[in-house]
């Protein structure tokens, strides 16, 4: 999720947060930007199940390309790195794409030297994202919201990359064959909230709405949604296992 984009409305914060403390919904809320990032970090402490992560979206890149290295505090402070990518498809604009690429890298480059796991966009770009995640010996990432051929996909499944699958399973054939492809093993669901949503429903949504990706990724593995909700916290569970800088994140998980 983004949760510092509820903050335009404080009554929509404070609802968002009253579901996740209510049902329990263990959270990673991603930043765009290192703004975006401090904004997280003070969301992060109204409730034990939100954890905010730091990372500069490929769509803000430009602004932020110059400067990196002033951000090794937050990449000290994060537990994981997030959201970082490439973006061919909303970007059009072919200039940006060398930047995306030397931000990406140094990211990846952060990762592997501080041994912090990455939540990584790869929105069109599916191929050069996987290769630059080789490059750099990644071994341990979150696939947001992937939309590329199952070509690709299966490498990064070989890889023992784990997935998140989102609101776009509810309305997408192409993401529901995606959904039951990745093995049960390496999934993962997410909302994208609050922005993403809002292109299907017309509206902001809820945390409560991940319910609803669950029940359809039932459907789709011939399974129900309490299996699917306890294989997705086994995973999540499996991931932080071990890792000192997601001992937080797994020991909530633990309880």
């Amino acid at each position: 999720a983004h949760l510092d984009k509820y903050q335009a409305s404080n009554q929509s914060l404070d609802t968002a947060i009253g579901e996740i403390n209510d049902h329990q919904i263990v959270t990673i809320s991603n930043s765009m930007d290192p703004e975006s990032y401090r904004q997280n970090l003070q969301i992060g402490q109204k409730s034990q199940y939100i954890f905010p992560i730091f990372g500069i979206h490929p769509w803000n890149v430009l602004e932020y390309a110059d400067e990196l290295d002033n951000y090794s505090e937050f990449i000290d402070q994060t537990p994981m790195i997030g959201e970082i990518g490439l973006d061919y498809f909303f970007v059009k604009d072919e200039s940006v794409y060398p930047h995306q690429v030397r931000v990406l890298k140094y990211f990846l480059s952060a990762a592997g030297t501080n041994n912090k796991a990455i939540n990584i966009h790869s929105k069109g770009a599916e191929e050069d994202v996987l290769n630059l995640m080789d490059q750099f010996g990644i071994t341990r990432a979150i696939i947001h919201w992937y939309s590329g051929s199952l070509d690709i996909l299966r490498k990064m499944i070989d890889r023992g990359f784990y997935f998140t699958i989102g609101v776009e399973v509810l309305f997408s054939k192409q993401i529901k064959a995606i959904a039951d492809e990745i093995p049960l093993s390496l999934l993962l669901t997410e909302t994208d909230n609050p922005g993403a949503p809002s292109m299907f429903f017309g509206k902001t949504t809820m945390p409560s709405l991940i319910n609803k990706i669950i029940e359809e990724i039932a459907i789709i593995k011939n399974s129900n949604p309490l299996e699917i909700e306890n294989v997705v916290h086994y995973n999540l569970l499996k991931f932080t296992k071990d890792d000192p800088n997601l001992i937080n994140l797994n020991s909530v998980l633990s309880c």
